[in-house]
């Protein structure tokens, strides 16, 4: 049974990491689901855009894939530059990712949620109201995917911000402590802290090396809040058919 993922947010999640300068990843226990089907990774994982690149889930994947002895499964719903409106409940992307998230159920346990957004939230007063704008959409999930006891991952946003805009950024230490507040208040939920990683030149995106160090990040929260659930169990494949064609991919 594949162990997936649902990666979800903005263009750090979807990944801008040069391919030139990425680091090596272990393929062979990894999958990205594409058009419904579990193929083998190869980049970019999330291609929301022409210049997608290296995505933070790769080395974070291949980590669990080596610990757990399985199959990672991949599911690429983030959008770059998408704001938190744009993600409420009921919307395009919720619809999307929930619609993508389902399909990826029938051949597959989802293990997990990664999550990381909030550049877009920095300015215009949105960032005094993260954390009430993002709980409902983070219950939704949980709700329509039934993954209450699965660990849903919260990316702090990058240190060098303010570099690209001093005036939208300066906001983004208070952004953080808010997603810092609703791990601590949410049960199988937490903050994945990015101080120090490095940025591309353009001072928005993480580089290649900061993205492999921040699904590292990412896996060491995950096994974290793993090993408090004593409940956690492999929910079992729905449909037999597809489970026997993924076996033989």
């Amino acid at each position: 049974m594949v162990h997936s993922f649902l990666l979800i947010g903005q263009s750090n999640m979807a990944g801008r990491g040069f391919p030139a300068e990425a680091l090596p990843i272990d393929t062979e226990h990894i999958k990205v689901l594409r058009n419904g089907r579990w193929q083998s990774m190869y980049r970019p994982v999330n291609g929301d855009r022409s210049f997608s690149g290296v995505s933070l889930a790769e080395s974070f994947a291949e980590a669990y894939a080596k610990v757990h002895g399985v199959d990672v499964g991949l599911i690429p719903c983030a959008d770059g530059g998408t704001s938190l409106a744009q993600w409420r409940v009921g919307g395009l992307l919720f619809d999307h990712a929930i619609a993508i998230a389902r399909l990826a159920q029938r051949t597959s346990t989802i293990a997990g949620v990664l999550w990381h957004q909030g550049e877009s939230d920095c300015g215009r007063g949105r960032h005094t109201t993260y954390a009430e704008r993002f709980q409902p959409i983070m219950d939704a999930f949980r709700r329509e995917l039934d993954l209450y006891d699965v660990p849903f991952l919260l990316g702090g946003l990058g240190d060098f911000l303010p570099l690209h805009d001093p005036d939208w950024y300066k906001t983004y230490p208070t952004v953080n402590e808010q997603l810092k507040a609703l791990a601590d208040k949410n049960p199988m939920t937490g903050y994945v802290p990015a101080d120090g990683l490095s940025a591309n030149p353009d001072n928005l995106h993480f580089s290649a090396a900061a993205l492999h160090a921040f699904g590292l990040r990412y896996y060491e929260v995950f096994e974290t809040l793993r090993d408090k659930n004593k409940v956690f169990e492999e929910k079992p494949c729905p449909d037999d058919a597809l489970r026997s064609e993924l076996e033989k991919l």
